[in-house]
């Protein structure tokens, strides 16, 4: 196969893809339109940062700051088969890998306090009762852009939910920007094309409203 062909069918399938140009998208579970972190905007007031702009939940926040994710893989469960001649493998099941996202950290710590209260909520730190799943768990959406930013493939992991939370590392000697890591695990990954995707990600964004 020569060049200009390779070339050829890139172009004709659009480019390629980039690993750079993507879109992540949730809601948290009772997340309300109105930021009702009475704290972390009296904090804000004190050190001078605070904008009005603060006084609402914007989705778009959360895509904004999420440094890196990966869209997740499937891996078939089997069996092994003893036929009279050789074993085969008969498969039964799927295995979901959880999902691992960074977040860039601000001087407000917007995505830590919201990702301690959502953890919060899914084992109380103080009596540690359990929530129920339907009560913490989201669906994320999370997209392949191409270079004018607009989605070409998506996945939704419907059902899901954090389940741990990376350290965040302070030290005299530590220089760069702090990353909040988040791993998430989900019920099921349902591949979207463009338009399916485009409507799932508006339907989310939407779900804020209540």
């Amino acid at each position: 196969m020569s060049i200009e062909k390779l070339k050829s069918l890139v172009s004709k399938k659009g480019g390629l893809a980039k690993a750079n140009r993507f879109n992540v998208m949730f809601t948290p579970p009772k997340q309300s339109l109105i930021n009702l972190d009475l704290q972390g905007l009296l904090s804000s007031a004190i050190s001078g940062n605070f904008n009005a702009k603060n006084l609402i939940n914007d989705p778009r926040d959360i895509a904004l700051l999420c440094d890196s994710v990966s869209m997740p893989g499937k891996q078939i469960s089997t069996l092994d088969y003893q036929t009279t001649r050789a074993s085969r493998k008969m498969p039964y099941g799927t295995i979901h890998d959880d999902v691992a996202l960074s977040f860039l950290l601000t001087n407000d710590y917007y995505m830590k306090t919201m990702f301690d209260k959502w953890i919060n909520s899914i084992v109380d730190y103080d009596t540690y009762a359990v929530a129920y799943k339907d009560d913490i768990s989201t669906d994320i959406i999370i997209q392949q852009l191409n270079e004018k930013d607009i989605p070409v493939y998506g996945v939704k992991l419907e059902g899901a939910f954090p389940v741990s939370m990376g350290e965040v590392a302070l030290g005299n000697e530590a220089t760069g920007i702090q990353k909040l890591n988040v791993s998430f695990a989900y019920d099921k990954c349902v591949p979207e094309g463009a338009l399916s995707s485009t409507g799932s990600l508006i339907k989310n964004a939407l779900s804020i409203f209540g």
